[in-house]
């Protein structure tokens, strides 16, 4: 009966463990992968003004690459 509800309480712990580690290293993973490859770079900022018809200067392009990655 002991034995029962300590393997229970062992699995359950185990789980929740294994949750936790997994939610905080694939978070890990995502915001290096995010910061290392953004998903918008200074050349396509570039590229979608002139499609627009205009030439960016260099503190527009910063600008917005800044708001873009959260700062």
């Amino acid at each position: 009966m002991v034995d029962t509800w300590l393997v229970i309480v062992l699995v359950v712990l185990a789980l929740l463990t294994g949750a936790g580690l997994g939610f905080y290293f694939s978070q890990r993973f995502t915001k290096k992968y995010l910061k290392e490859n953004p998903p918008v770079s200074e050349k396509m900022i570039r590229l979608m003004f002139q499609q627009m018809g205009r030439k960016p200067s260099e503190k527009q392009v910063r600008e917005i690459v800044r708001s873009m990655s959260g700062e």
